[in-house]
């Protein structure tokens, strides 16, 4: 079940290794299927979208980071957290713009912490009602650490209200 928070929400079709390139439609494919067609793949008139595998580096895909519409990032099983760190990579020093979607094992409690590192998009398993992948999203008030959604820390409010001597 995919639910969209991304403004573009372009439909994608995950396209096998192996089979044929189509004629018109956005994509999804491999980073190995990106790295060997390249040219073919950013040649085409459609959108083009990376599957990466929790293993695989967003920095592989070098300064073609920024000519994809889509970049899914995803986690094979339930204790890999490296998708969070990959999607902040490629906010902050690859300075990604366009769609980021998580796809495989993530829980309901992970969702607003994959928001705050730049996370648009999730692609679940399982049939989430898209009103609580929102509610979700939304849990977090207050934080302590800073990140790229933006939001105030802890430690700014109290330094916005301390008095001021």
């Amino acid at each position: 079940m995919l639910v969209e928070g991304h403004p573009s929400r372009m439909a994608f079709s995950n396209l096998p290794d192996g089979e044929a390139l189509p004629q018109a439609g956005a994509i999804i494919v491999s980073l190995s299927r990106f790295t060997k067609e390249r040219e073919a793949l950013l040649a085409r008139a459609e959108p083009v979208g990376v599957r990466l595998e929790t293993g695989e580096s967003p920095e592989a895909l070098g300064a073609d980071v920024q000519r994809l519409e889509l970049i899914v990032l995803h986690v094979p099983y339930l204790k890999d957290g490296r998708a969070f760190s990959w999607a902040r990579l490629l906010r902050t020093r690859l300075g990604y713009q366009g769609e980021l979607r998580v796809s495989g094992h993530v829980l309901r409690d992970q969702i607003a912490f994959y928001a705050r590192v730049g996370v648009d998009s999730f692609e679940l398993p399982q049939a989430v009602p898209a009103a609580e992948v929102e509610a979700a999203r939304s849990e977090i008030s207050h934080v302590y650490q800073p990140s790229v959604d933006g939001q105030v820390t802890i430690r700014e409010l109290r330094a916005r209200r301390a008095p001021r001597s």
